[in-house]
């Protein structure tokens, strides 16, 4: 009889119109995962193929590890068939695993076994793009864009990986109970990978095999999807945030596009104010309002001096020297008085 509250591992897997290979997902299930400590939670997002009478079929085979279908009435998308199937999932750690074989089912086994044997360790992310596993890519543009995806991510989160588009990962629980995922499609990956950085866990990457389909066998992510993923990344990064850094972001964005007005002429004006502005945006990220505010002071007094050229010194002057203020006194603040380290 197996014990429901002493499972060690969630498998949760999306499935939608996966009907081709679904059997074959389950050979290979039962091949590398057939244990005790073990839950399979599938869940079937709105499939009008043959996947739902072949996932209620294979209630009928038996397994050592706990198989659990969940049907879901309509498509609601990849994050959200995810969500719905860890709320059901009781295992110390879970794993997030694709239906279609484009992913070795021998990397999860791996993958798993790296986290179950050290404590240390509370997620790992799959990487197609590392070596020392078979690949097989089919589409230039998927591949440059997931790669360029991933760079912005880096530079946005301070981070170094190399694939946060990969569909197999897996993370203790812990990680999962401080986090809230909202996104229902692909940005899914993206919305997980920037709320376990937020919340100071460090992202392991394993290299995997990747057998990618062709559309004509069922690949499903397209160049919409693509196009979403910026606005995901931007979401991630500059809008789910506390109250408290938005407006640090607002307040930096504004006192940099500030400065970027005393550079160029015309369009070569109006460039240096977006890039500035952006820039902003990202020192709003490590500031608080107090801080930002006090280096705008320092931006203004320093456009009260000078003409030209000297005006523009004055102000950059000025705004390196606000930075390095600041960062004294944030640091004698947050010694002293840490109630305050929300704002300064």
């Amino acid at each position: 009889m197996h014990q429901e509250n002493k499972k060690n591992l969630s498998i949760i897997i999306p499935v939608f119109n996966e009907g081709k290979y679904i059997e074959k997902l389950f050979i290979e299930l039962k091949k590398y995962f057939n244990h005790e400590d073990i839950e399979i939670i599938v869940v079937n997002d709105g499939s009008y193929d043959q996947s739902k009478n072949i996932l209620e079929n294979l209630k009928n085979i038996k397994y050592k590890f706990i198989y659990k279908l969940i049907n879901l009435s309509k498509n609601s998308g990849k994050g959200f068939a995810v969500r719905e199937g860890i709320k059901v999932s009781i295992g110390k750690y879970i794993l997030l695993q694709d239906a279609d074989l484009e992913l070795d089912i021998k990397d999860s086994k791996e993958i798993y076994e790296l986290i179950d044997n050290n404590d240390s360790i509370k997620c790992i992310f799959g990487s197609r793009y590392l070596s020392g596993k078979l690949k097989k890519h089919n589409y230039f543009i998927n591949e440059f864009i997931g790669k360029f995806n991933t760079l912005i991510f880096n530079l946005l989160f301070g981070q170094s990986l190399s694939d946060i588009h990969c569909g197999l990962k897996i993370f203790h629980r812990e990680v999962y109970n401080k986090i809230k995922l909202s996104v229902n499609d692909f940005g899914l990956e993206i919305d997980l990978a920037a709320q376990i950085l937020k919340n100071n866990y460090f992202i392991y990457e394993v290299g995997v095999s990747y057998y990618s389909r062709t559309l004509r066998e069922g690949k499903k992510i397209t160049w919409v999807d693509g196009l979403k993923s910026y606005f995901y990344l931007f979401k991630v990064r500059f809008i789910d945030n506390p109250l408290s850094v938005l407006i640090s972001i607002i307040l930096s964005s504004i006192y940099m596009a500030y400065v970027g007005s005393y550079f160029g002429m015309g369009l070569g004006n109006t460039i240096f104010i977006i890039l500035f502005f952006i820039i902003g945006m990202i020192i709003g990220l490590h500031t608080k309002i107090i801080s930002s505010l006090l280096i705008f002071l320092f931006i203004y007094i320093g456009s009260l001096f000078g003409n030209g050229q000297g005006q523009v010194l004055s102000v950059i002057f000025l705004f390196f020297t606000g930075i390095f203020i600041v960062r004294k006194f944030k640091k004698e603040i947050n010694k002293r008085y840490k109630k305050f380290n929300h704002i300064i």
